[in-house]
């Protein structure tokens, strides 16, 4: 489940950014302030390991654009973790974000540390340094913090605790938290489940059956898992899912359920062919050239590139993790007929959720799960309403109708404030 080599994600990020500038004609002044981001913080994290010895992590934050609002952005913590990957996943923030129309702008941040070679007390440790580090910079109008790859709602947890000690009682600073700590119902599977909502509507505007339609997943982690059990309530067959050590495939497909809970019930070090329990072993590489109806790619950046875009084979391709296609592969797959719907619309379920969080936090009052969900769906059709509109309209891609109407919209909100 890797990029090529020199994949550099925010390559990805500007190309697109500058294709959707041509086209509102956006002038050099605002090219500027579009593409830079308003502050970079990098800071160093030393933390004692339970066996004595020293170890120094690097800690970063990116916040790119705060013209709609206050900055948004996941924390992840991942050894690729550095100020290309942070600056390119802040921007798109700030493009998702303006997509799904919700007051927020864009961050990102994380630290250089694998957690799977860290204790639950030295990831507590290292998570409240963090938060101590940045400091004034966050707050429930300044800089929400949520969940990323290598992060959840513990993580979360140990972030508004650090943060609250210092500046009292604030659950919005954080959102992806426990529900018992003020979390939102339907945030944790918020991701996956507008992965599956944005792919039965791209389906259908493709003229694809989704009710039988072969589903491959790449990264069966919490956004390919629960977007894999949403499209099987729909009626999908998943023949391939994949982690990071590889993949399986059956043409007969899986029973979803038996494998999330497997894995949910003490299965997180199996292998997902020992989960599947049966099946053909395959690579990453070959879940993403297989003969399918629906791709997802729900794991890191950069696996669709020049180099491989002319071997896929699915009908539609649906991004549920962040940039896993290249701006070179984006062309070769949209010359070769084959529809992509970006990861600014079609994992934007997770942000639109933690908006929701922030505001329930903010009026301290839950809403009821059923509530998120029909929110959820609402502003998800919407977006992808005024995207497929936009895309018949100009001849667009759906990536290229979506990063205009969201770079549109944070240009309007910059001139309507000055600078």
């Amino acid at each position: 489940m890797k990029p090529t080599k020199d994949y550099n994600p925010r390559w990805s990020a500007d190309s697109y950014l500058a294709q959707a500038l041509r086209r509102i004609g956006a002038s050099e002044a605002m090219k500027h302030l579009l593409q830079a981001s308003y502050r970079e913080v990098k800071f160093e994290l030393p933390l004692v390991r339970k066996d004595g010895s020293l170890a120094v992590f690097h800690g970063y934050r990116v916040q790119h654009n705060h013209s709609r609002g206050p900055f948004k952005g996941g924390i992840r913590y991942h050894p690729s973790v550095n100020w290309e990957h942070s600056h390119a996943l802040a921007s798109v923030m700030t493009w998702k974000t303006a997509l799904m129309d919700i007051p927020f702008g864009g961050a990102k941040g994380g630290i250089d540390c694998d957690p799977a070679m860290l204790s639950s007390s030295e990831l507590e440790t290292l998570t409240k340094r963090f938060i101590a580090k940045l400091g004034p910079l966050v707050g429930p109008d300044q800089d929400i913090l949520a969940p990323d790859m290598g992060t959840n709602a513990q993580t979360m947890a140990w972030l508004y605790d650090a943060y609250s000690q210092g500046q009292g009682d604030e659950p919005a600073v954080v959102t992806g938290k426990p529900v018992g700590l003020g979390g939102s119902y339907g945030r944790a599977e918020a991701t996956g489940r507008g992965v599956a909502m944005v792919a039965a509507w791209a389906a259908q505007a493709e003229k694809l059956n989704l009710t039988g339609a072969t589903v491959a997943i790449q990264g069966f982690g919490n956004v390919g898992s629960c977007a894999a059990r949403f499209l099987a309530q729909r009626g999908a067959k998943v023949v391939a899912i994949s982690d990071v050590r590889g993949g399986v495939y059956s043409g007969d497909g899986f029973d979803i359920e038996t494998i999330i809970h497997s894995k949910e019930a003490g299965g997180k070090s199996a292998s997902i062919l020992e989960l599947a329990g049966r099946g053909e072993a395959i690579s990453n590489e070959e879940l993403l050239t297989l003969g399918v109806d629906l791709l997802i790619p729900a794991a890191v950046g950069g696996v669709l590139h020049e180099n491989n875009a002319d071997q896929v084979k699915a009908r539609l391709i649906v991004e549920g993790g962040n940039l896993p296609t290249t701006c070179g592969a984006a062309e070769i797959l949209r010359d070769r007929g084959i529809p992509v719907v970006p990861d600014i619309l079609a994992n934007a379920g997770g942000v639109t959720v933690s908006y929701f969080e922030w505001a329930q936090n903010l009026q301290r009052y839950r809403w009821e799960r059923e509530t998120v969900q029909q929110r959820l769906e609402k502003t998800l059709k919407e977006a992808w309403d005024n995207v497929q509109k936009k895309a018949e309209e100009e001849s667009l891609s759906y990536r290229e109708a979506a990063y205009t109407i969201a770079v549109g919209r944070v240009k309007r909100a910059i001139e309507l404030r000055g600078f």
